[in-house]
């Protein structure tokens, strides 16, 4: 099994990734990669092992096998770009926690990342660069379009489309048949009852935009 992981950035989610793939899901760390962390020799036991450009070199140099992305929720472009620059260049890893609960016809893209005690119903598909925080559940027939990110506790009834680009506040609840579209971000607690096509912030119970 090809399992060497390098980890582009050093942050409290790149520790995160790093935690669970050694520890849960098989993979051996060889460090990060982090443009931006140029103080730290390590970081929670891993080395830095350079800066993003130098990925494709040492990777085919066979200094690590796969690649994840570790770039959160504040910087949602950056988190795509940087997967798309290395995206058909080197292979993405898929960290998956055990003891999530993830049925046999569930499609699930490059890079993701899903976390401890999420529930994956039939023929839901996660597209590429996808993170599940813990305890999500996603209904049959949904779908989560690249590079988005849903926090703990998450709840996504059946055939419902998120795309790409959205975030999902800790314990949002979403009923059966919503669209979301690219770049929405759905608040904490929100309940989520027609679906949302303009671009921003929705908030409250039902959901609705603000400014």
């Amino acid at each position: 099994m090809s399992n060497r992981l390098a980890i582009i950035g050093s942050s409290d989610l790149g520790q995160l990734i790093a935690h669970h793939a050694s520890v849960n899901c098989g993979f051996n760390v060889v460090g990060y990669y982090d443009d931006f962390n140029t103080n730290e020799l390590n970081v929670d036991q891993y080395p830095i092992l350079g800066k993003v450009d130098q990925l494709e070199t040492d990777y085919k140099n066979k200094k690590f096998d796969c690649l994840m992305v570790a770039v959160g929720y504040r910087y949602m472009d950056f988190r795509e770009e940087i997967f798309e620059r290395f995206k058909g260049k080197i292979p993405f890893a898929k960290i998956v926690h055990p003891s999530s609960n993830i049925d046999a016809s569930v499609v699930i893209g490059e890079g993701c990342f899903i976390l401890p005690g999420c529930v994956l119903d039939r023929n839901v598909i996660l597209h590429d660069n996808v993170l599940l925080n813990t305890a999500c559940v996603i209904a049959h027939d949904t779908e989560v379009g690249s590079h988005s990110f849903l926090s703990p506790a998450v709840k996504i009834a059946g055939f419902s489309k998120i795309s790409k680009k959205c975030i999902i506040g800790i314990n949002a609840t979403i009923i059966d048949n919503i669209e979301i579209s690219e770049g929405i971000q759905v608040g904490a607690g929100c309940v989520v009852i027609k679906s949302l096509k303009e671009k921003g912030l929705y908030v409250g119970m039902p959901a609705n935009r603000i400014k």
